[in-house]
């Protein structure tokens, strides 16, 4: 357990509540250290912290069109690199209608999400069919490939040497977000036999990012039966409820989905917006000093940005304040709908991530710039 010095303090004029009720003509900052979990201190500015007019240096938000990353990887070894660092890789893979192989990562635990597409997975485990918007944790070493039933774009996010778990939900109870047992597994079923023969496959294991080709006279996913509690899982965002509060516009991590080590992935499900006349209704500004923070964006209507579109990624390096585009924060307490509708995965990492050679050649360079308006957002009153 952690041990921080602690010494809640107020100065000035200041809220009360955090994101709630802010002094008249100010908008709110969080500086925070843990990704949300530590302690924080809430600044209360005349201007919007992101109202700057020009950024030289490398800890400047960027984006990413992935959209623009059309040509097909016949393996997920063939993947485009995104963004990494010794902890993770995230690349982005448009699969083949199927695989002629087996793929096997050696490296650590796998999560594949679903971004467009549908088709059948076929693991050690059995057989899964998969469509858009499906999680699938793919424990290390497992054997799989995939037939695409559509075309399928997906996100792999490799924790390397380490392992996907469920977030602690605390006094949430264990059935908070999403309850552990609507998680699907694989099935030794009539589809899963049917792939099996006595033809020549090949398994393209995955270690220290090395390829090595493993040769058999037959179909190695030949499992008649298993029993424990290791298996491939699969969760679909549709299943996400995501915790709220009418009253309080609840930080990233209470979306917290899986978690590995030194990064954490995050859903954001649609939701009613805050019903509370002084609770903030959009991210509010902040500083996440400790973590580097990524989404990637899946469907819908993406309120706290603009010129973003799914198939899109934006990287906010740790160190500098973020926070929503002007458009949205003029709906910061009165916006006009009653509930977000967008569905995006987050990724938190602890420890820098660096710019893969793939994104960088699809850069929304502008992004930079998208905080900028002649007219600066109005404060609420």
């Amino acid at each position: 357990m952690k041990s921080y010095i602690q010494f809640p303090r107020v100065e000035g004029s200041a809220s009360r509540q955090a994101h709630a009720d802010l002094p008249s003509g100010t908008f709110e900052r969080e500086l925070g250290k843990e990704g949300f979990f530590g302690p924080a201190t809430h600044m209360y500015h005349r201007h919007p912290p992101t109202g700057w007019t020009n950024w030289d240096g490398p800890l400047k938000p960027r984006a990413f069109d992935l959209t623009k990353l059309n040509e097909e990887h016949p393996s997920p070894w063939d993947a485009r690199l995104v963004l990494h660092n010794a902890h993770l890789r995230m690349r982005l893979w448009r699969a083949p209608r199927r695989m002629d192989h087996l793929a096997r990562n050696g490296d650590g635990d796998e999560l594949v999400f679903i971004h467009t597409g549908r088709g059948d997975l076929f693991c050690d485990y059995g057989h899964l069919e998969f469509r858009a918007g499906d999680y699938i944790v793919l424990p290390r070493s497992t054997m799989w490939r995939i037939e695409c039933a559509e075309p399928v774009t997906a996100l792999l996010i490799e924790a390397t040497n380490s392992t996907y778990r469920l977030p602690e939900k605390g006094m949430l109870g264990p059935h908070a977000i999403f309850d552990p047992a609507v998680l699907d597994v694989p099935q030794l079923d009539d589809a899963f036999r049917a792939q099996q023969d006595e033809a020549e496959w090949t398994v393209r294991i995955k270690r220290r990012n090395a390829i090595t080709t493993v040769t058999y006279p037959f179909n190695p996913l030949d499992a008649v039966g298993w029993k424990g509690d290791l298996s491939v899982v699969r969760v679909n965002v549709a299943d996400i409820r995501p915790v709220m509060s009418h009253r309080y516009h609840l930080p990233p991590s209470a979306h917290t989905t899986w978690v590995a080590d030194r990064f954490v992935v995050c859903t954001f499900a649609p939701r009613p917006f805050e019903s509370d006349p002084g609770a903030l209704k959009v991210p509010f500004y902040h500083n996440n000093d400790d973590f580097d923070e990524v989404l990637f964006y899946h469907a819908g209507d993406f309120f706290s940005r603009d010129n973003i579109h799914p198939g899109m990624v934006t990287f906010h390096p740790c160190g500098f304040t973020h926070g929503p585009h002007p458009k949205a924060l003029n709906n910061a307490f009165t916006p006009k709908k009653p509930a977000t509708d967008e569905y995006a995965v987050m990724l938190d990492a602890r420890d820098a991530l660096e710019v893969g050679e793939a994104a960088a050649g699809v850069e929304f360079t502008g992004y930079v710039d998208s905080w900028k308006t002649p007219a600066p957002p109005k404060a609420a009153e």
